[in-house]
């Protein structure tokens, strides 16, 4: 798929343009009441949830959570019974008059995203929670069925899904589809507050980000001692950011919304990362993810965002965004997603002392308004489309990881056009079938070794990829 310059990278004025409409929509529906009118004519809106992991489930509780907006959950969809059971008995708990999911409508199975939509009107809500690599089908059978749809990030994780994605947002336009993407720090009421005044000139002239992900690992990242006899694709499913098909790995799903966060405020996507990373500690099986990043991005002014991410047990934590301007440094966010703290300093030094500005607190829930926002534009039929937004922010933070694994530069134009389709037949997976990735004889699987591939663990695509 080709796209114009202009079209890959928008001027300052056209992102800054975009994002004020934004800003200013966000304005108009702070404090508003939802009209109870539904596109498809009835007051309920229903939801169908495909992926019952841990954020399928919080999701489906913000989903719930609108006001006014009669959301009501009528179908699950996992590839493990169990989980669509714990999420189905979790919002149950909290919501008794807003779910109405008997186990007919509790779907298992590769295919089973395709029975829960099946269960939905045009104008209900697709929500997809599942690992990224199922984005782009899904989003297709969702336009193809007239059903809105939110997705959690990050929706693409290498060039081809991402020019897979864009093709969809047009799709979606064209057919009136409206595409919700879970970068939830957009919906922030006080990160736009902070924009606005950037925008404004109280911290100068932007001059460089910095940004930190950096705690002890989550899960256990050794795969050790293998799957046994359990089907390959549904163990590295259980394991999915271990996988680089699946997830784009832990660099892809966890940083997203720093990465974000800074081109939002800087007002343009990068347009080169030079990187460095490895792995520290060896298990008996390694995944496919570095222990550590360190990822220098440069935007087209030369502004330069410098992020570390390092997920290690016993070492120094830290989690937030900043940037410097030329009259005086700003936090974007400072410890956590919400709230943000956002702050604007008058120098260079982040103190007490020198606070221009400090965001009010408490905040609203960005996770809540993401939501709030999504369903007023379904009521009231406004056009709203997050899908290229949140494929060139999946496609960006890949490009860190990607030029750490290969230790070579990438640009933002090389690597959407890149023929490397780490998800190329996901869409023919099938129950009991074999994985996309499939262990060698070892039971070991192809990790990323800077300078010795041409891509990030192999040399050659496989035919037929893009």
């Amino acid at each position: 798929m080709s796209r114009t310059p202009a079209s890959i990278h928008p001027s300052r004025r056209e992102f800054l343009g975009a994002t004020a409409g934004q800003i200013a929509g966000a304005a108009a529906l702070a404090g508003l009441a939802l009209p109870r009118v539904h596109a498809a004519g009835s007051d309920e809106i229903r939801i169908a949830v495909v992926g019952c992991g841990g954020r399928g489930g919080g999701a489906a509780v913000d989903a719930l959570s609108v006001p006014g907006g009669e959301t009501r959950v009528v179908a699950l969809a996992d590839v493990f019974a169990d989980r669509a059971q714990i999420v189905k008995r979790s919002i149950e708990e909290q919501f008794k008059e807003r779910v109405d999911v008997p186990d007919d409508r509790i779907f298992i199975g590769f295919e089973a995203y395709k029975q829960a939509l099946d269960c939905l009107r045009p104008g209900d809500i697709a929500l997809f929670a599942t690992p990224p690599a199922f984005r782009a089908p899904m989003l297709a059978y969702a336009i193809e069925k007239g059903v809105h749809t939110f997705m959690e990030k990050p929706i693409s994780v290498d060039g081809p899904s991402t020019r897979r994605m864009l093709d969809l947002a047009r799709q979606a336009d064209e057919k009136g589809v409206k595409v919700a993407v879970g970068l939830m720090c957009r919906h922030c009421d006080r990160r736009r507050e902070l924009f606005q005044r950037l925008r404004d000139g109280e911290a100068g002239e932007l001059i460089a980000f910095r940004g930190y992900r950096e705690h002890d690992p989550v899960h256990n990242l050794d795969l050790a001692p293998g799957r046994g006899d359990m089907n390959e694709v549904l163990w590295q499913l259980k394991r999915f950011h271990n996988f680089l098909w699946a997830s784009g790995g832990i660099f892809s799903d966890y940083c997203v919304h720093h990465i974000d966060e800074v081109a939002w405020m800087q007002g343009s996507w990068p347009v080169r990362a030079d990187a460095t990373g490895g792995r520290h500690y060896q298990g008996k099986i390694n995944d496919q993810n570095f222990d550590s990043y360190a990822i220098e991005y440069t935007f087209a002014d030369g502004a330069k965002f410098f992020y570390s991410s390092r997920v290690m047990k016993g070492c120094d934590k830290k989690f937030g965004v900043f940037g410097q301007g030329s009259k005086g440094a700003f936090t974007i966010s400072g410890s956590g997603h919400s709230p943000a703290k956002s702050t604007i300093y008058t120098g260079q030094k982040s103190d007490k002392e020198h606070v221009l500005w400090a965001a009010e607190q408490p905040e609203p829930n960005p996770y809540r308004r993401e939501w709030e926002h999504f369903v007023a534009a379904i009521i009231a039929g406004d056009a709203y489309n997050e899908t290229v937004r949140g494929a060139e922010a999946s496609m960006v933070t890949a490009m860190g990881r990607y030029a750490a694994h290969t230790g070579r530069p990438i640009t933002y134009d090389e690597y959407l056009n890149s023929p490397d389709d780490l998800t190329a037949g996901v869409d023919a997976l099938v129950d009991g079938g074999p994985s996309i990735l499939v262990a060698g004889p070892d039971g070991t699987y192809p990790v990323p070794n800077p300078g010795k591939y041409k891509f990030e663990y192999r040399d050659s695509v496989t035919p037929g990829q893009s």
